[in-house]
């Protein structure tokens, strides 16, 4: 037997809550089912209830306008203590990223001067190698004549040549202005006799 579908909608069992942070209000609920007492209870009928029976009786009545600022004032309450720990929580996270950043850097320091020692190591090493192989080649050789004419043309260190700067801070700054005078003033003087 198949059951007939009736045409009376009724309210959805899900609460679907739409929150308003422009206004004051906490929630505009939006097809929400709300439970009600049907029938009004007299205060002579009130008074003779048992405790239990007020209280299930006094959960399906609305709160009381009391009822409804205490519960506006603790969600406010709520919020402004969410938005403390969040800010609390962001000002630690920043601080967290700067000495994140800055051991990251301090890192970065020491790979790059690990970096840097590897390949003065290399060098030395590949100078060193290169100096011994210049020595046995010149060792080798049959004659002294020929082991000295090797020597001369490939010697076994290369000397570096460094131009020392023979100026002090004085003189270069007259002879950047003696380059830099294009009329020739300061070198240029007329000698005159006197009589």
């Amino acid at each position: 037997m198949a059951a007939k579908q009736s045409d009376i909608k009724l309210p959805s069992l899900h609460r679907q809550r739409k929150f308003n942070d422009d206004s004051d209000d906490e929630a505009m609920h939006i097809a929400r089912f709300r439970p009600k007492n049907r029938k009004k209870i007299k205060a002579s009928q009130w008074k003779k209830l048992t405790d239990m029976e007020k209280s299930r009786y006094m959960a399906y009545e609305p709160p009381s306008k009391e009822a409804l600022k205490s519960q506006k004032e603790s969600i406010r309450r709520i919020r402004d203590s969410k938005a403390k720990l969040a800010a609390i929580r962001q000002y630690e996270q920043s601080q967290f990223d700067e000495e994140k950043e800055k051991h990251s850097q301090l890192i970065g320091q020491l790979k790059a001067a690990e970096a840097r020692n590897r390949l003065r190591l290399m060098r030395i090493r590949y100078e060193n190698n290169r100096e011994a192989e210049m020595n046995h080649l010149i060792a080798c050789q049959p004659t002294s004549l020929r082991a000295i004419r090797l020597q001369t043309l490939v010697p076994p260190r290369t000397k570096a040549t460094q131009f020392d700067d023979i100026l002090d801070k004085l003189e270069r700054v007259r002879v950047e202005n003696i380059i830099e005078d294009d009329r020739e003033l300061t070198i240029k003087r007329e000698l005159t006799r006197a009589m």
